[in-house]
Order: C-alpha cells, then structure tokens, then sequence
C-alpha cells in the first residue's frame, strides 16, 4: 500500500492540475494579436474579445466555422477534464486515509494506480494538445510571412502548468515502488537466529 504522504501530495497535485486546466480552458487569452499600439484581439476557445482599454467580448456561435486547432483543443481540454473528473473519484475510493475497501487492501491498491494512471493519461493529452496550438499559431505567422502577429497568451502556460502537474500527481499514486515502506512479509530476527530456549533443546 502507499504511505498516505506520497498519496496525499499526489493527489494534491492532480488536483490543483485539473483546476489550472479548468481555468486555462475557459480564459481568454489563448491568442493574442496587437493592431496599433493600444488596439488588442485575444482569441479563446469560446469567446473572441477586442478593444482598447475596455474590451468587449462575442461567444464563437459556429463551431464548424472555427478554425481547427480551436475546435481540436476545445475538445480535448473537456475530454481531459472529464478524465480527470473521474480520476479523482477512483483515487479517492483508492487512497490509504480513505475508509473504502478497508478489507479489500490489493483492490484497493489497484484502484488507487487506476486513477493515477488516468491522471497521467489527462496531463500527456494536456500537454501534447497545448503544445500542438501553440505550433500552429507559430506556424500560421510564418505563413502570412510574419504579416499577422499572433502571439500565444497567457492561458497557454497555464494548460501547460496543469498538465505537468496531472502528470506528477498522477506518478505519485500509481508509483507502486514508492510507495512500500517495508516487504509485506518479513523475517523476524527469531525466525534467522535462534534463542537460548531453543539452544538448549538441543543440549
């Protein structure tokens, strides 16, 4: 069984990984362009806002007519989302400080590697999916032969930011060989040497 520390912090971790990627997919700023000096476009997955010093902001209300990293991306991040979502559920019926599948202490075990290894799963998808729009916008500037300025906002480092830690907590609770603090079954300094009882059995 894991020691609860590890288990914990593990969990932890996934945790606040599935709450950074909750906030990076509903923020804004995964596209940024500058027009002039004050005039700025940020481009989500839901939303497009643009202004000056106040901003106004439009739902997208064609999905078809989004382009394809946008459509790729919004689909992923929910499908991580809700992986996670069920990860924290299998971790916690897994997890040592918790009371369920108190007899059942192998079922237990695997259960809580179940999830961790769904939070593994959530964190990679993540992290290849941000790393692939941000390799599109790259790649639509030098197409337009650096005409159109886009650059990668904040929300980008923050999906990044929730997948790593998907992954790490992930590691901690499906990390079978951190977890042992001992063989679970041990020789006893009685059963390697003999006492003076038994000595003298022999005698």
């Amino acid at each position: 069984m894991a020691s609860s520390g590890l288990q914990l912090l593990g969990f932890f971790l996934a945790l606040v990984g599935l709450g950074a990627t909750v906030t990076a997919t509903v923020m804004v700023e995964w596209k940024k362009q500058y027009q002039g000096k004050t005039y700025r476009v940020y481009e989500g997955l839901w939303m497009t806002c643009s202004g000056n010093e106040r901003t106004t902001c439009e739902f997208h209300q064609y999905l078809l007519k989004l382009p394809t990293e946008v459509q790729a991306t919004r689909a992923v991040m929910l499908l991580s989302i809700f992986i996670s979502t069920v990860a924290v559920l299998v971790s916690t019926v897994g997890m040592k400080c918790t009371h369920f599948l108190d007899g059942r202490r192998k079922s237990k075990s695997t259960t809580a590697v179940v999830g961790g290894i769904m939070f593994i799963v959530a964190g990679l998808l993540i992290v290849i999916i941000t790393s692939w729009y941000v390799r599109m916008i790259i790649q639509t500037v030098n197409q337009s032969h650096h005409l159109q300025s886009f650059e990668f906002g904040k929300a980008v480092f923050v999906s990044w930011v929730g997948g790593l830690l998907s992954v790490a907590g992930g590691g901690l609770l499906s990390c079978r060989t951190c977890w042992r603090t001992g063989p679970s079954e041990s020789l006893s300094a009685n059963h390697l040497f003999p006492t003076s009882n038994q000595m003298s059995n022999y005698v």
